[in-house]
């Protein structure tokens, strides 16, 4: 199916077409104009509510409008919101040190976008290679994964394996060096003199929720100890509770030695990302070397700092551990009546959908029509990542929806 604009009411119709007369056309969402959203619940301009299993890719992990969160973004913005880094502020000392904290290190870099932080984490093992490994200037290595998405600027597209990201952007940024997913040989026998980092997502998330065998990130953290090579963790999506832990890392007991955190960090408030480490290596930064005007604002460190206190409760990584075991327990049971696979983490869940039924954006469009949003992605795969807010009833009604789709797609 492909619906219009044609097919919607007059205020939606109104909206989308004034967005795709003026606004670029690198997204392609579902036709749904979204005013207004509390808890897991996002309202349209007709007045209708979705349950939103999206969660802005796991940007809203406490749902709309949280209440603790509100409170902390309007108390700041009564009094300053940017100072930029050239002054200090009250709120930055006390997020990066509540952030560390969790984490379990002791120095943050803040910035804005999940890619800023990807960037960062380039930049400072590039200069942790040279400063302290002792690699010849302008060697540097960085291995990767196929399949990986860890942002769409220039230099990350330049890493990776998707054509809709990469092609036509080039000329590519060298530097970095391919191995499969979930393969530690054949990521220790592309380590070599110049490699630096080793830069991976605990769960590839765009790929499809790809989840890799248990002894995969611990066999990485003993290759890269061994060949003194860092281990940079992007838990940009995997984080932050997502997957019933603070971080991914946190269920297979692994510690990176750099976090990339960003999306949920911010609230769905703010964009506020960050690279987590050590001093050790953190500390190879000097002033002038990197920056952001807007990294670390009062208003983002305010915000940041109340998302930390909520996690420091456990209480959320918790709940999305229960509601995940819960959401794959109802998902498992569509396996061969159009679902072919499914792979969870947490409250955070990949779908594969039989091809010869639907695309994963047609089944999308048919769980809009029934009032639940949610997202696909390669081909025929199709991802639920609600707020972990949701209530138990409203996650199985979701997946009720999914089984009315798939039944009335089978004919």
């Amino acid at each position: 199916m492909n619906l219009t604009t044609t097919a919607l009411d007059p205020k939606s119709a109104a909206a989308i077409t004034l967005e795709e007369a003026h606004a670029a056309h690198n997204y392609h969402p579902l036709p749904v104009v979204i005013v207004s959203g509390e808890g897991a619940w996002v309202t349209d301009v007709t007045g209708r509510r979705y349950l939103d299993c999206l969660a802005a890719y796991s940007a809203v992990n406490f749902g709309h409008g949280h209440p603790v969160l509100i409170e902390a973004a309007k108390a700041q913005l009564g009094r300053v919101t940017l100072t930029s880094r050239a002054f200090h502020n009250d709120k930055l000392g006390p997020f990066v040190a509540a952030l560390a904290a969790l984490s379990g290190k002791d120095m943050v870099l803040p910035m804005n976008t999940g890619a800023e932080a990807v960037e960062s984490g380039i930049k400072v093992a590039r200069a942790w290679g040279y400063r302290v490994k002792g690699v010849p200037q302008n060697k540097a290595t960085i291995i990767v994964a196929d399949g990986n998405f860890h942002g769409r600027t220039t230099t990350i597209i330049s890493f990776s394996s998707d054509p809709d990201a990469r092609a036509d952007f080039g000329p590519y940024t060298p530097g970095f060096v391919s191995v499969p997913y979930g393969d530690a040989a054949a990521l220790e026998a592309a380590i070599d003199e110049t490699t630096v980092a080793v830069l991976l997502e605990p769960i590839q998330g765009e790929a499809g929720i790809l989840i890799p065998s248990a002894d995969y990130l611990p066999a990485v953290r003993e290759i890269t100890t061994r060949h003194n090579v860092l281990f940079i963790a992007d838990e940009i999506q995997s984080g932050l509770g997502r997957t019933g832990a603070t971080f991914q890392c946190d269920n297979v007991g692994v510690v990176p030695d750099l976090y990339l955190l960003g999306k949920a960090l911010g609230g769905g408030i703010v964009p506020v990302s960050a690279v987590v480490g050590n001093a050790d290596i953190l500390g190879v930064l000097k002033p002038g070397e990197h920056g952001s005007t807007f990294g670390g604002n009062p208003l983002a460190a305010a915000v940041g700092l109340a998302v930390v206190e909520l996690l420091a409760t456990g209480e959320y990584q918790d709940r999305a551990r229960m509601l995940g075991e819960r959401l794959e327990a109802h998902l498992r049971r569509l396996i061969g009546h159009g679902v072919i696979a499914v792979r969870a983490a947490g409250l955070w869940a990949g779908i594969d959908i039989d091809p010869s039924l639907a695309t994963g954006r047609q089944v999308c469009e048919l769980l809009m029509e029934r009032g639940v949003l949610a997202k696909d992605t390669h081909g025929s795969t199709i991802r639920l990542a609600p707020p972990i807010v949701v209530a138990p009833e409203d996650l199985d009604w979701a997946v009720d929806q999914l089984e009315a789709v798939l039944e009335e797609l089978r004919g």
